[in-house]
């Protein structure tokens, strides 16, 4: 399993990126900056990422607009989207789905926690893909 994770702060797409490893040693996590990053990464690799996790607030592209010209992308719309933001406005998250946001995942306090979170949001996603 592949996830692109779209975060301006470093060490929040440090701190997936290792929590990721110890839910599972085999999925394989890619960085990026901010959205334009991700879509950059995505017209360059010919394999397609599983999952797409994006925060909301980056410079440059943020999440929105990201999620925005993924879904408006015929080879790209069908890549699941998980916004990962600090953001609890409950019209930002509905407005979110909306979009084609997949899932909403708040970022945790602790590693302990994001470690717990990410389990259940990856063991949805592929229950998702398994029904699909």
């Amino acid at each position: 399993m592949t996830i692109l994770h779209a975060d301006d702060d470093k060490d929040d797409r440090e701190m997936l990126s290792e929590a990721l490893e110890q839910i599972d040693p085999t999925i394989s996590c890619i960085g990026a900056h901010d959205g334009k990053e991700v879509l950059a990464i995505l017209q360059q690799n010919k394999t397609l990422p599983d999952y797409i996790f994006l925060d909301v607030n980056m410079p440059v592209m943020d999440g929105k607009k990201c999620l925005r010209e993924l879904k408006k992308n015929s080879k790209l719309k069908n890549i699941p989207v998980v916004i990962y933001s600090t953001t609890t406005n409950m019209e930002e998250i509905l407005h979110l789905y909306e979009l084609g946001a997949s899932e909403f995942m708040a970022k945790a306090n602790s590693f302990g926690e994001l470690c717990i979170s990410l389990n259940g949001i990856i063991a949805k996603l592929k229950s998702h893909r398994i029904s699909a």
